[in-house]
């Protein structure tokens, strides 16, 4: 798609913990019940809060980078997801200008990058607990700080009194920003959270309620009316690109509670080959399709169903069988169960695939978080050796032993060459980088 983009904006904050996704999954859910077709996407590398987005919208939401995704394939998802939609609510991530230092295909990965590209204007929430007029200086410096990025309209967040509100409002409709509402601090709806964010869509109890019960909220505190009247067309797309090839004709994915960290717009780009998905559950002890040509385990939460896998026999032999003759990729998760062992959270070890060397623990948690540049060492699903591919990593598990050879040269943004490129064995391959774009 190379015309412009439908109507939209991004809902972006100061920094994390403001309540953007309560007002993101509010708003969608509000449009919604207008009768609008409403389509989202995330800024940045994020697996959870998309699958929330897509049930509150009903349709697939998508994640965009400026760092770690060519511009001409960020277009393409866009247009292509953005087919039909009435206006487009994209979520920011972290501050609106945070990323990292060095940049990357286009942009150092803030969210303000998306908004510059697109010319989709901002709408800041602005968590104003402890403050009042102040709230007005600190939006005021969003205004005008970049180029291309334009503040439109100001949600207060966590707001006390009417007089409260007053003040704010009064400030920042002085200093020239609209003010579209005001959420108040006793918001008795909130969604489950877990180390790496909220807990997934699939295992939030009474989501549908939950979702409704934030478009009300928003729907009593925000005019939307003003929210829509700000929303502008996007700039027209560059061109038309893909992440890469589908690793095989007929793909054996992982898929249920403990496998769900897959990017949409691979899957999305792996249909658009004319690849078909073949999913399996590892917690259902369901082996990969003996009729696919690879295996590909994704990220999620093993380390929460290890006493489950461990048991899954069916499944760890067929998955043993299968990579006999074919390839088979781990990312994160997936990586440690294609490992020997897994040590949980209590510090009991369960028996994982093994069909890599790896022994991962939670008992001492480390967080590893960051983009990655990646070098192939050696021809796998992701690609040729030799082939340049871009990603993050973001994982709490401690590696114990990892006797593979490596499968990547791994940089992170600053482009210092970091320890623990995976590992691959045979034909199975896994790491702890999840694969964007190359």
């Amino acid at each position: 798609m190379t015309g412009a983009l439908p109507p939209g904006l991004i809902i972006a904050a100061p920094r994390s913990g403001s309540g953007k996704t309560t007002v993101t999954l509010g708003l969608l859910r509000a449009l919604v019940r207008r009768g609008l077709n409403v389509q989202p996407f995330k800024c940045g590398p994020d697996y959870i809060d998309p699958a929330f987005h897509a049930v509150a919208s009903g349709r697939p939401s998508f994640n965009i980078d400026s760092w770690a995704m060519r511009w001409e394939h960020a277009s393409s998802i866009l247009g292509d997801a953005s087919r039909g939609a009435d206006i487009v609510v994209g979520e920011a991530l972290m501050g609106l200008f945070d990323g990292v230092a060095r940049p990357g295909f286009w942009g150092n990965g803030a969210s303000a990058d998306i908004a510059a590209k697109t010319g989709w204007p901002v709408v800041l929430v602005l968590d104003v607990s402890g403050q009042s007029q102040t709230a007005a200086a600190v939006a005021r410096g969003f205004q005008g700080f970049r180029d291309g990025v334009t503040i439109a309209a100001v949600i207060l967040n966590r707001a006390g009194s009417a007089r409260h509100i007053r003040f704010a409002t009064d400030a920042l409709e002085a200093a020239g920003l609209s003010v579209v509402g005001a959420l108040p601090r006793e918001n008795a709806v909130v969604l489950p959270e877990r180390h790496l964010g909220l807990v997934q869509a699939e295992e939030t109890a009474e989501l549908e309620s939950r979702l409704d019960a934030l478009a009300n909220f928003i729907e009593a505190n925000v005019n939307i009316n003003k929210i829509l009247s700000v929303a502008t067309p996007g700039a027209p797309g560059a061109g038309v690109g893909s992440a890469s090839r589908p690793p095989g004709q007929r793909i054996a994915l992982a898929r249920d509670a403990a496998f769900s960290f897959v990017y949409p717009h691979l899957l999305a780009g792996w249909r658009k080959a004319g690849a078909e998905i073949l999913p399996f559950s590892p917690l259902a002890d369901e082996a990969p399709d003996s009729s696919a040509d690879v295996a590909w385990l994704p990220g999620g939460y093993p380390e929460l169903h290890a006493g489950t896998l461990a048991n899954a026999e069916r499944f760890k032999s067929g998955l043993s069988m299968f990579a006999r003759s074919r390839p088979v990729h781990g990312e994160c998760g997936g990586y440690m169960v294609l490992g020997a062992g897994l040590v949980d959270s209590e510090g009991v070890r369960h028996p994982m695939a093994g069909l890599l060397g790896l022994e991962t623990s939670f008992a001492v948690r480390k967080m590893n978080l960051g983009y990655r540049r990646a070098e192939l060492l050696e021809t796998c699903p992701l690609g040729s050796r030799g082939d340049i591919l871009r990603g993050h990593e973001f994982h709490y598990a401690t590696v114990l032993c990892s006797p593979d050879l490596p499968l990547f040269k791994l940089e992170n943004s600053d482009c210092d060459r970091l320890q623990g490129g995976g590992g691959r064995r045979g034909l199975a391959t896994g790491s702890f980088f999840h694969f964007i774009d190359k």
